[in-house]
């Protein structure tokens, strides 16, 4: 709120236009009959600002940006849950299989089984949407008696569970629209339609990789790595079927074959020799070493959708070990052997692979 609107300032306005003759002293019966009502514009003008701001895409905030993205046909994307596979065995140690509706509780988070893949083999959806589903690993309680059931494992997540779209994701998309329109399969209609899936971070679009009407369309998934084959048959059954290829039985318009893969993903292997703080050693360092390099390749993948190609840094590996407590020094870093920067081809991501120190 601007001086000009503060109570005071409306006050001396309101008695600046009344009559010297008249009595307007603090406590004088203009004064007391003015006084509430100023106050009352006080904080009216204090709330116009505050409904400007809702009323534009740029400062607007969760339902008031919702209503603005809805002028673009744009609707804010709902939590997902995440599909995970779960392992079974009995006292015998052989693969167990359990009725599918059975409950599992694993970490914070409860798991619906929901689809048999082989023997002792379960695909799990877990009851809470978003990306907590995504985070355990190891042993599942069950919540549902089993009888014979000795032993449960939480691993692979097949479909990562995202979080409900947050403001600035959402706003960015509102302001892309003026953009890209999308429409009838050209590149925006595909991006828009593949990113709104659950499990789908990033996306590269390609024309006629196998001649004309043809459709060629990368993914990584959510948590920028290299989706699992679950999540591709998933896109690939959402945007076009393979029983009725460029039928039209999917997202794709008719006339469009689709074929959806995965990233590829390119291991990448990091040598370097760190000084270290006191009694600090590399083993007691390297989760946090290896965590940091995740975080960057994270970092890079989340830029892949839009760059010819990817580059891995060793100026950026070296910054990211010397972020960590207790590191003093970094010498000698190599990426895979070399002391040059690894530059991956279009469909690559980097994948961490071995980190060795001292070597």
């Amino acid at each position: 709120m601007t001086d000009e609107h503060s109570y005071e300032a409306l006050m001396a306005r309101c008695l600046g236009r009344v009559s010297t003759e008249v009595d307007k002293r603090e406590g004088s019966i203009l004064y007391d009959a003015l006084a509430p009502a100023c106050a009352e514009l006080a904080v009216l003008y204090t709330e116009l600002e505050t409904m400007l701001d809702r009323a534009w895409p740029d400062t607007a905030a969760g339902a008031d940006l919702d209503k603005k993205a809805a002028e673009r046909s744009l609707v804010r994307a709902p939590a997902s849950s995440a599909v995970r596979e779960g392992r079974f065995t009995g006292a015998d140690g052989e693969a167990f299989d359990v009725p599918i509706g059975t409950r599992f509780s694993g970490g914070a988070v409860n798991f619906t089984v929901t689809e048999r893949r082989e023997a002792g083999v379960f695909r799990l959806t877990a009851e809470t949407p978003g990306s907590a589903g995504n985070t355990w690993f190891g042993t599942l309680f069950p919540i549902d008696y089993v009888e014979g059931l000795a032993g449960a494992e939480l691993g692979e997540v097949l479909v990562p569970g995202d979080d409900a779209e947050d403001d600035e994701s959402l706003r960015a998309r509102y302001f892309g629209s003026f953009e890209s329109q999308a429409f009838g399969g050209n590149r925006a209609d595909y991006r828009e339609k593949v990113l709104s899936l659950p499990g789908v971070g990033g996306v590269k679009i390609f024309r006629t990789p196998e001649g004309g009407g043809t459709v060629g369309l990368t993914l990584v998934d959510s948590l920028w790595g290299v989706p699992s084959d679950d999540l591709v048959a998933a896109v690939q059954a959402a945007i076009d079927p393979v029983s009725g290829q460029g039928d039209g039985a999917g997202l794709a318009p008719i006339g469009h074959t689709v074929t959806v893969r995965p990233a590829v993903g390119k291991t990448i292997d990091v040598a370097l020799t760190l000084t270290l703080e006191g009694s600090l050693t590399w083993e007691a360092v390297r989760p946090d070493a290896e965590a940091a390099l995740r975080a960057y390749f994270a970092e890079l993948v989340q830029g892949w959708a839009d760059a010819s190609g990817l580059t891995v840094r060793l100026s950026q590996v070296e910054t990211r070990m010397l972020d960590i407590p207790g590191v003093l020094d970094v010498q000698g870093t190599r990426l895979n052997g070399g002391l040059a920067n690894v530059t991956l081809e279009e469909e690559e991501i980097p994948v961490l692979g071995v980190m060795s120190h001292g070597a």
